[in-house]
């Protein structure tokens, strides 16, 4: 993997992008509150940055083969969200920090480019498209809203998981997690003996409490506002999961119409994990046209 200092991270933006080679390229930009945040870059063509949800960064989860897949047509931006992997963590912790992070990725792949996010990284692509200028596009997979009493809120599971991190109990936060999205309980019995994905967990454990500063407010049981993302009026795709449970159907159909430009779409056979196979090729289609 080639590498960038940071110096040469956040130098020449504009040429940047258009000469990006098909190997990854890893560097880091600076938010604004001066957090360094890691990303790798591969690909040619328009911008695209991919935004992660709960637990997962550019060395723990699928965003990277999504971005290979993407590769093929777009420069696609992967990066790790503060606190995790190689990103700087300041406190304290904000969801207007966040965006800011995506703002500098913008700056980086020259001002403007399209979003993609999954889960709580689908919320937070959300918030950055009703502060930030540059989105050109939001694809949005499965932003985990309750908008009805199809499934319990949310509010007291956030709560624990706030307490396990505040006591450094970082595995009892990740189970709780699991547990709060629904993983069956075998799953969660067998995943502390994955001992190498386990420690991957548990080493960004004490990020959670951001998803759910991100979450939480959308998780009441209460149906969405069309007041809540005014300014996001670029073209947007809002997707679910065919094999989905009731209430994340409910809510991402329930977001695409408070959406004045969205459209709505389920990928069939689909869950909430994601498969890169499956996303790219709608992913190619929507910010193509």
């Amino acid at each position: 993997m080639q590498k960038r200092t940071s110096l040469e991270a956040t130098e020449g933006r504009g040429p940047k992008v258009a000469q990006t080679a098909t190997s990854p390229l890893a560097g880091k930009v600076f938010s604004k509150d001066g957090t360094a945040i890691a990303f790798d870059q591969i690909g040619n063509g328009p911008p695209v940055i991919l935004v992660d949800g709960a637990l997962c960064y550019r060395r723990m989860g699928q965003s990277g083969q999504l971005a290979e897949l993407l590769a093929q047509h777009f420069t696609v931006f992967t990066y790790d969200r503060r606190g995790r992997g190689a990103s700087g963590d300041t406190a304290p912790y904000a969801v207007e920090r966040e965006v800011e992070d995506i703002a500098a990725l913008l700056g980086e792949a020259g001002g403007s480019a399209f979003v993609w996010g999954t889960s709580s990284g689908a919320v937070l692509a959300l918030e950055a498209a009703n502060r930030l200028s540059g989105i050109k596009k939001l694809a949005l997979y499965e932003a985990p809203f309750i908008v009805d009493d199809t499934r319990p809120t949310t509010e007291d599971g956030w709560d624990r998981i706030s307490g396990a991190v505040s006591a450094d109990r970082r595995s009892d936060a990740v189970k709780l997690f699991l547990k709060l999205v629904g993983v069956p309980s075998f799953v969660r019995a067998l995943m502390p003996l994955m001992i190498p994905v386990w420690l991957k967990l548990k080493a960004v454990a004490h990020t959670l409490p951001y998803d759910g500063a991100i979450v939480r407010d959308n998780q009441r049981g209460k149906p969405l506002l069309a007041s809540r993302w005014t300014f996001v009026t670029i073209p947007a795709l809002v997707m679910d999961g065919g094999n989905s449970p009731a209430w994340m159907r409910h809510a991402n159909r329930s977001l695409a119409s408070v959406l004045p430009n969205a459209q709505y779409r389920t990928l069939e056979g689909q869950t909430h994990m994601l498969k890169p196979k499956a996303h790219a090729p709608t992913l190619v289609e929507f910010f193509k046209v």
